[in-house]
């Protein structure tokens, strides 16, 4: 069964990319980035397990209560979700965008983030902390 390990979400946010999206914050990151800001999901433990299906129809019903426009991925770090490509693929037959938060390059894992119209990529780096990007921590990150 696939299934994701899950900090938080919120259902309808207009903070986590452009229109009204649901944010999935997935528990567990590697990269150690010093300021990160979500220091609390960065333990690889478990948080709470959702499985593909019921993540999907929580995203299903959210579409139809708020009119969401997409789903944005963060964390912890996305990438460690081994089913993230089955998600993506779902919510994208669901016509919804998907933005993915990671602090690996896209290089290195395009074929897990497959199918997202948005990357934004590269460690949080606390000495190029980013003052005139809004949607980017640091000025290293990239917007693919």
């Amino acid at each position: 069964m696939q299934s994701f390990n899950i900090a938080e979400i919120n259902l309808c946010t207009e903070s986590e990319g452009p229109g009204k999206r649901l944010a999935i914050w997935f528990q567990g990151c590697t990269i150690d980035c010093k300021g990160c800001c979500n220091e609390k999901m960065r333990a690889l433990t478990l948080a709470h397990i959702m499985s593909l299906h019921d993540l999907l129809e929580l995203i299903s019903r959210t579409k139809a209560e708020h009119n969401i426009e997409g789903v944005t991925y963060l964390g912890g770090e996305p990438t460690l979700q081994q089913s993230l490509s089955l998600l993506t693929a779902g919510i994208r037959n669901m016509n919804l965008g998907v933005i993915a938060f990671t602090g690996r390059l896209y290089e290195d894992v395009a074929s897990i983030l497959v199918g997202c119209d948005l990357v934004v990529d590269g460690p949080y780096i606390e000495s190029k902390k980013s003052s005139s990007r809004r949607i980017v921590g640091s000025d290293n990150q990239r917007l693919l």
